[in-house]
């Protein structure tokens, strides 16, 4: 579902290129929070569940899941918000939401201090966090789409782009703090600094986003007062075949972010290793989504992401291969960066995609649910799923036929949004 681009003036230039900040900002802090709390898991394990022994690091990634598990409803509440009050609204209450959840992360009293109950506080933390970010992405994204004069992959891209830029802060931040401090520093407290340097993103963004206008292509239409009703009844086929769609795009990112517990805890190989990969990947990201993102204007975003899909498919095995045999920092590195390449070049895309699936009406509830339910299914629960099956199997190659499952779900749900919602 497309409409027709409104002229490309200069004034509309400025609102884009200014919902291009707004919306950058907020995915900026939300992934920042997620790969600092991933990237840090050893750590985290160490700090909050001493005495789980083998169970800790699971019980760390349990925490991580709940993230997802309360992101669609973040979307529900959020996305129909944002469809009958308006963009800038929801993008206001998520942004708050976020900096809540960093700042409780920053300041959770480990388990030496109070027991078992810091680990509540971070769990409290998680899901404060997950709840506001089921409501960003697809508010920020429908707001790109809406405020763009045209070329809409090309900003929505933006979005991913903000993402790659998180994950090469966090991933420096990893490798920094891995290199520079003694052990004893980081467990005691070098750990919550990245927590309190994505604190600051936020009062920027919030100062941007209270000068905000809202889409002229949403003050045109007609507000529904049950977008989620509607949705649900009207447009279920869709929201089942964008969260198939994520795949690919969720699995990558979560892939890349475990490699540095995979590396220290099942190859003997040091985490920053693995943090370089991730500065490599999170530089492909970041200057390699709009590039993809032009091209999904030209060549439409279907097209590219079924290509990445299949690379994926192809791939992975290869990938993980090259990993487990080598055992060394450049096969790592190398590792990482293709598993970038391939996130990038599917995820840069898959905004626009979204966006053109789902009618104005209940575009921010359709984006936000079908978003969240495929990253809650097929990529939170991914670093939980990734640890139960190396400890089950006692196979290092286990994450491969993992990715490629995901890939084929991936293919199977572009087959379904290319013939039966006609996008290119």
């Amino acid at each position: 579902m497309t409409t027709t681009a409104p002229q490309a003036t200069p004034e509309r230039l400025a609102a884009a290129r200014k919902a291009v900040i707004s919306s950058s900002i907020g995915a900026a802090l939300e992934w920042f929070d997620i790969i600092v709390y991933a990237s840090f898991a050893v750590v985290i394990t160490e700090v909050f569940f001493p005495d789980a022994g083998a169970y800790g690091l699971i019980y760390t990634f349990a925490t991580f899941a709940t993230t997802y598990l309360i992101r669609p409803l973040g979307g529900m509440v959020l996305g129909s918000f944002a469809d009958r009050k308006g963009r800038k609204n929801a993008l206001t209450i998520t942004l708050l939401l976020m900096m809540v959840g960093t700042l409780l992360m920053a300041i959770a009293p480990t388990y030496a201090m109070v027991g078992v109950w810091g680990g509540v506080v971070i769990l409290l933390s998680r899901l404060i966090q997950g709840f506001s970010a089921g409501g960003e992405f697809g508010t920020a994204t429908t707001f790109l789409i809406e405020t763009a004069p045209h070329k809409k992959m090309f900003y929505a891209s933006w979005q991913i782009a903000a993402q790659g830029a998180s994950m090469l802060l966090a991933s420096g931040f990893g490798f920094a703090l891995n290199t520079w401090l003694s052990e004893e520093d980081l467990y005691s407290w070098g750990w919550r600094v990245p927590f309190f340097v994505g604190l600051l993103i936020g009062p920027v963004g919030l100062y941007i986003r209270a000068r905000l206008a809202e889409p002229e292509e949403l003050g045109a239409t007609e507000r529904t007062k049950s977008p989620l009703g509607s949705l649900l009844r009207e447009h279920l086929g869709r929201v089942l075949a964008g969260s198939a769609v994520i795949g690919v795009a969720t699995i990558s990112v979560y892939m890349i972010l475990y490699m540095p517990t995979f590396a220290v805890s099942n190859l003997g190989i040091p985490p920053t290793a693995a943090y370089l990969g991730g500065v490599v990947a999170g530089t492909i990201t970041v200057f390699g989504s709009p590039f993809v993102g032009h091209l999904a204007d030209r060549f439409g975003p279907a097209r590219i992401m079924t290509y990445a899909a299949v690379a994926a498919l192809v791939l992975a095995w290869p990938i993980f291969q090259i990993i487990v045999t080598l055992r060394s920092v450049p096969a790592l590195i190398i590792a990482i960066a293709l598993l970038g390449a391939i996130m990038t070049c599917y995820f840069a895309p898959l905004p626009g995609l979204l966006s053109n699936m789902f009618p104005k009406e209940v575009r921010g509830t359709g984006l936000s649910v079908a978003y969240n339910v495929g990253v809650t299914l097929l990529g939170g629960i991914a670093p939980l799923v990734l640890t139960w099956l190396l400890t089950v199997t006692g196979s290092l190659n286990a994450p491969s036929i993992y990715y490629m499952a995901i890939a084929v779900l991936s293919l199977v749900g572009l087959y379904f949004v290319r013939k039966r919602y006609s996008q290119r």
